[in-house]
């Protein structure tokens, strides 16, 4: 054999009792788990490698259920920020925008869209242009396992542009075969960014008819919804109907309850997401355990002044009576691209600049840096998204712990980091989010126990997957593992030091091969795209 993991307290996903075994791994799977082997004094597996597990608890790999490291992956062999975590498996293409399908002119528009999140992906040889060649190049070799969602606001794009109009029918049978051959490609499903451009321009007529092909191809449906704060109960409500319409299991991105409005306001939210389950449907959510957010700057602008992609909103921005209108939807009205609340500056903080000369404005909330320069806080945002051709990333403090630890609680309640790792200063959560869940919210608050935790960190993401060799610890399983000391297990990231590294997690594996090494980061690559069962 391989390896033998000795003395674990094995926590296996599923929310049962932790118990103490040898857990043996070969050729990538787990091939026997000998529960309380020393005290029954039996014969003990023997191995190439033994692991001394006495004191630590192994569990399923982690899955992040919403990821932004679709060029990460490709362009920093090492992705520490998540294997350093015990992340196994990240689910990419996440809030309707990424890098497949494409044409040339959509690839230029999307990557120009989206540098906020994950750089320009200048290293990067993207000569890719469909879902199955872009899983292909990921089974070059990369960190940790990935599943892709088809990116339904880059679908538009591809089909209809960037103008906010109705598809024609002939535009939404075009969409529908892109997606289903992006299912057929073994996409795991589709995601939605109905707060960004192009993709929020889609009414719900079209997001079904998308939604049903889908679930025709087992698949789910993942949607950043239309509004996370004024409105957000209607949001919520909407996705839930389209995709009961649909047919289409729902994976509700981020399901926070974020601004004033929404103080106190989860168990609203979740007598919502009861009902329906009572009902029949079939739906999960994920969260991050932090309470502000984190996207770019331009994503506060007002719908229609997104429209046309970054070249004409640049040209927006510098027209000052186009730019006056602007700042009164965000300031007065209360823009769609900010939840529908009116925009406050104080918890706007620039988290990371695409142009280094802008480096001054990290770390500082819009109002600082306003005040810094003696003028009004609009002034200074618009200079700074045209001076970075908006490419500037932003925390946005404006969540709810209480929100936060009862969302946590649900019985359908998985992890996702929402990482974005690009920046000076990126949210803790792209490097924290897992270990945080454990040492926080486990151990010192006791949200969740460990059993719970592990759960939905683990085998409730891999059953919303589909995948039935992942996410338990059980015989022939993928011994895509972690090895994590639940007395010591914490995140070393924090909003002053966002990239410093967990503690407490010397072991993980991915496909049985060692990528955290006593702590160490190994140079296995040993991850690769995990698609759909397209046979299934």
């Amino acid at each position: 054999m391989d390896l033998v993991i000795r003395d674990a307290d094995v926590v296996d996903g599923t929310g049962a009792p932790s118990y103490r075994a040898d857990v043996v791994v070969d050729d990538g799977r787990i091939v026997a788990i000998v529960q309380e082997a020393a005290a029954a004094g039996c014969q003990r597996p023997l191995a190439m490698r033994e692991v001394d597990a006495e004191g630590l608890v192994l569990a399923p790999g982690f899955i992040d259920m919403h990821a932004h490291s679709d060029l990460a992956l490709l362009s920093d062999p090492d992705h520490s920020a998540k294997a350093a975590q015990g992340v196994t498996l990240e689910v990419i293409g996440q809030d309707g925008l990424s890098y497949a399908p494409v044409d040339d002119r959509t690839l230029a528009e999307v990557r120009r869209a989206i540098t906020g999140w994950n750089g320009p992906g200048d290293d990067i040889d993207f000569s890719w242009r469909s879902v199955g060649e872009y899983l292909d190049r990921l089974d070059q070799g990369i960190a940790v396992n990935a599943a892709y969602l088809i990116p339904q606001g880059t679908v538009r794009a591809l089909v209809v542009g960037w103008e906010n109009r109705e598809a024609t029918p002939r535009e939404l049978d075009r969409m529908r075969q892109l997606v289903a051959d992006g299912m057929r490609e073994g996409a795991v499903g589709m995601s939605s960014g109905l707060t960004y451009t192009p993709g929020m321009y889609a009414q719900d007529a079209e997001l079904t008819e998308l939604c049903r092909v889908v679930a025709a191809h087992g698949g789910y449906y993942c949607p950043h919804h239309r509004s996370y704060g004024a409105g957000a109960l209607e949001a919520y409500e909407e996705m839930i109907a389209l995709t009961r319409e649909a047919g289409c299991p729902l994976h509700l991105a981020h399901a926070t309850m974020n601004f004033g409005v929404n103080k106190g306001r989860a168990p609203d939210l979740l007598a919502l997401l009861d009902k329906a389950l009572a009902q029949g449907a079939d739906i999960s959510l994920d969260t991050y355990p932090y309470t502000p957010g984190c996207t770019t700057l331009v994503a506060m602008l007002p719908s229609w002044a997104s429209e046309g992609g970054p070249e004409v909103i640049l040209a927006r921005l510098r027209d000052d009576a186009t730019a006056e209108r602007i700042r009164h939807h965000l300031e007065v009205v209360g823009s769609d691209g900010c939840h529908g609340v009116p925009i406050e500056w104080e918890t706007i903080e620039i988290s990371g600049v695409s142009d280094p000369a802008l480096a001054s404005y990290v770390g500082k909330t819009l109002r600082d840096c306003a005040d810094e320069r003696g003028e009004t806080p609009w002034r200074t945002a618009r200079r700074l998204l045209i001076e970075d051709r908006l490419g500037s990333t932003i925390l946005q403090h404006v969540g709810h712990e209480e929100n936060v630890r009862a969302i946590m609680r649900h019985p359908v309640h998985t992890g996702g980091s929402d990482g974005i790792l690009r920046g000076d200063k990126p949210h803790p959560r792209a490097y924290g989010t897992f270990p945080h869940y454990l040492g926080r919210y486990v151990r010192e608050l006791g949200v969740l126990s460990l059993e719970e935790c592990v759960a939905h960190l683990t085998g409730r993401p891999a059953a919303r997957l589909r995948l039935p060799d992942r996410g338990t610890v059980r015989e022939g399983h993928r011994a895509d593992l972690v090895l994590f000391d639940p007395a010591t297990v914490a995140a070393g990231s924090t909003f002053e030091a966002p990239r410093t590294p967990p503690t407490g997690i010397p072991y993980v594996l991915v496909d049985g091969r060692f990528v955290i090494d006593d702590g160490r980061r190994t140079d296995v690559l040993a991850g690769r795209a995990v698609r759909r069962d397209v046979t299934g």
